[in-house]
Parts: structure tokens; C-alpha cells; sequence
């Protein structure tokens, strides 16, 4: 069993359903233990972005994306969307760090507005009044102004807003090097060390 602290990620109903598979990924291999919590939209994407069929059933999720990433069990944890009992749910024993990638706008406003009828809902909730560290990715075009009044607010209170906005600079040849981009800015604001994109001004970039 990892000795690491564990990070709660939510899988949410956004596009970009490759965004977070890659990060779950890049958590447990290197031996954090991830809360996973997906939503019943984020399966629906899940299975038209990537073809990946998550069940519905928090144990079945678990047990099939265990093998999916090809680890042993209990580095990953996958809970309901009511199991109001996970640890997620409560500041004595939530992780301190959480992100929700990709994040839909949904979810962005029920952040913002404290609604808690859902986990994901709820642990974003406990995240915030633990004075932990939030990381939503949303990924929506165009933002409307209500999307960018919840992420005005929220980035007031402390949350990192961070758009699936992948840059070019390191001159991308496939699309999992766009997706490694942004999973590597995650990895960056977490504090955890990443192999995945060198730091601006290291490498081949030459003018």
C-alpha cells in the first residue's frame, strides 16, 4: 500500500474525457492512491470520446478500470455519486487536494453556487472549507458570461481555473502530446514531479 497522500479527481460530463483518464493514469503509476468519482454524464463521454464502457456500479468501475491502468487494488477507489459515507465527503478525512478534470460547466456552477446534491458536488464543497487545494479544468467554447462570473468567483476563493487550453510551443506531433500538456500542468500545480512537458525554456526551443 502507498504511503502518499491520496487526491481526489472527478470525472465530469465536459469534453475532453482523455484529459482525465491520462491523469488518473500518471497518479497511480507513480503510487498515489486517487478517489475517483464519475458522473453519469462523464460515462456517456467516456464511451462516444474513447469507447470505453464505465458500469454504472461503483465496484464494477473500479474493479474494471484497475485493469484498465493495469494496477493492483487499492490505488484506485471509486465511489457513487451518493455514498455520502467516502471519505470524500467529509473535511476529517477528505484529501486535501482535488480536480476535476474535465470539469463541465455544470459542475462549475454548483461549485459556485455551494450546491452539494451530488459527491462530486459535495467533496469540491469540503475541498474549499478545508482550505485545500480545488483544480477545475473546464472545457467549453464559447464561455457565456454566467460560466465566467462562477470562474471569476471561484478563483477569488482560492480555485485554480485552469481551461483545457493545451499550448503548441513544444511543437505537438499527436494528440496525446496535447493531452500530456495539460495533465502536466496539473501535475505542476499538485507539486508532484512529472515527466511528461520540461519547463519553459528547456529543450529544443531556440529563436
Amino acid at each position: 500500500m502507498s504511503e502518499k497522500k491520496p487526491i481526489t479527481v472527478a470525472w465530469t460530463g465536459a469534453s475532453g474525457a482523455l484529459y482525465g483518464l491520462r491523469l488518473v493514469e500518471c497518479l497511480v503509476r507513480a503510487e498515489y492512491p486517487v478517489y475517483l468519482l464519475i458522473s453519469s454524464a462523464a460515462r456517456v463521454v467516456l464511451k462516444v470520446e474513447h469507447g470505453l464502457s464505465i458500469p454504472a456500479h461503483p465496484e464494477k468501475a473500479q474493479a474494471q478500470l484497475c485493469d484498465y491502468f493495469q494496477i493492483e487494488p487499492g490505488l484506485l477507489h471509486v465511489f457513487g455519486k451518493d455514498n455520502w459515507f467516502s471519505p470524500v465527503a467529509s473535511g476529517s478525512s477528505a484529501p486535501k487536494h482535488m480536480v476535476v478534470c474535465p470539469c463541465s460547466t455544470g459542475t462549475l456552477a454548483a461549485i459556485a453556487t455551494g450546491m452539494s446534491d451530488h459527491l462530486i458536488d459535495r467533496a469540491a464543497d469540503v475541498v474549499l472549507k478545508e482550505k485545500g487545494q480545488l483544480i477545475l479544468m473546464p472545457r467549453e467554447s464559447p464561455l457565456n458570461a454566467i460560466h465566467l462570473e462562477h470562474m471569476l468567483k471561484l478563483s477569488r476563493l482560492g480555485v485554480t481555473i485552469m481551461p483545457a487550453s493545451p499550448g503548441f510551443y513544444h511543437q505537438p506531433r499527436q494528440l496525446e502530446d496535447l493531452i500530456d500538456f495539460m495533465v502536466a500542468r496539473i501535475l505542476d500545480h499538485l507539486g508532484l514531479e512529472q515527466n511528461l512537458m520540461k519547463p519553459w525554456g528547456y529543450g529544443s526551443l531556440s529563436y
